[in-house]
């Protein structure tokens, strides 16, 4: 029974990184503005997740001090600031340097989380935090995307680092205020402070915030209950149980999932590079839990 329960965290992750691996479909499918697409996937999430936080947890936001609630509300703009940075790196740079450039998440997690919260990185995670990059890559440098390269800018590209930077911040902030804050209350405050940026980002941009047709609401709310609630609520849960290098590197099986989604879904066939790296990403999620898993058994 014991094992069972230590378990659930580790498949709580599995679940969250399929459930965002639907993204990519999602938005494929969208033919609205990305900033309009990621307003309304935050904005139907915290709809989704309010109430549970309001009606369960209720003394939960009083006993919120002040520390806790800024640093939420920092982790809720760091991932607006990621959702704004990456996206728009796609204007910029190709799509194979923008996705590999904010695979690199997992490197400023691992040196943020040894110099704030005294997780010691070892040199068996090292080696899996970096053959999980790799392979992150490997899957971005397909045959598709190698001629797409030529034509980054640096612009594009330090648009993407920024997006791999905010969302370690988001990663590590959720890492410490989890320790004291239920998950609900913790992600209301998050996804509220990230709605608030992603709508002053909409209205800057000059975008309209309605008169899409019924498919693009049905796929918002798709985007808001798979990569939303499923993905991204459950991984802020798992944070309580999982160090962040271990949540941060597992999220690198999100491409593996979205390339098998589109040859399923959207009849895209991957190509050898992009199936090798897929496996070598794997590899280092796997090599980088179980390591974790090691040193717990010997404390």
């Amino acid at each position: 029974m014991n094992r069972d329960l230590e378990a659930t965290p580790a498949v709580a992750l599995a679940v969250a990184v399929f459930a965002a691996s639907t993204s990519a479909i999602l938005v494929r499918w969208s033919a609205a503005p990305s900033s309009v697409a990621a307003f309304y996937r935050v904005l139907f999430t915290t709809v989704l997740v309010a109430p549970i936080a309001v009606t369960r947890h209720r003394t939960a936001f009083a006993r919120l001090s002040r520390r806790d609630l800024a640093g939420a509300v920092v982790a809720g703009v760091a991932l607006a600031i990621h959702f704004a940075t990456w996206f728009e790196s796609l204007n910029h740079t190709s799509v194979a340097a923008s996705v590999t450039i904010v695979q690199v998440q997992p490197v400023f997690v691992a040196l943020g989380a040894a110099l704030l919260l005294d997780e010691r990185i070892s040199r068996a995670t090292g080696v899996g935090i970096v053959v999980a990059i790799a392979g992150a890559a490997a899957m971005s440098l397909g045959d598709a995307g190698r001629g797409a390269l030529t034509g980054a800018t640096a612009y594009g590209n330090a648009l993407a680092l920024l997006g791999a930077v905010t969302v370690a911040g988001y990663t590590l902030a959720g890492r410490s205020i989890r320790q004291r804050v239920p998950v609900f209350p913790y992600v209301t405050v998050v996804y509220g402070a990230c709605v608030i940026a992603l709508f002053l980002l909409v209205g800057a941009q000059g975008h309209p915030y309605v008169g899409y047709p019924a498919r693009e609401w049905l796929l918002f709310l798709g985007l808001a209950v798979g990569p939303g609630v499923l993905g991204h609520t459950v991984s802020n849960w798992v944070l309580a149980h999982l160090e962040s290098v271990v949540v941060s590197v597992a999220w690198l099986g999100e491409p593996v999932g979205a390339t098998l989604l589109a040859f399923v879904l959207l009849a895209e066939v991957p190509d050898a590079i992009t199936v090798g790296g897929g496996l070598v990403v794997l590899a280092g999620v796997a090599v980088t839990t179980l390591e974790r898993e090691r040193h717990r058994g010997s404390d």
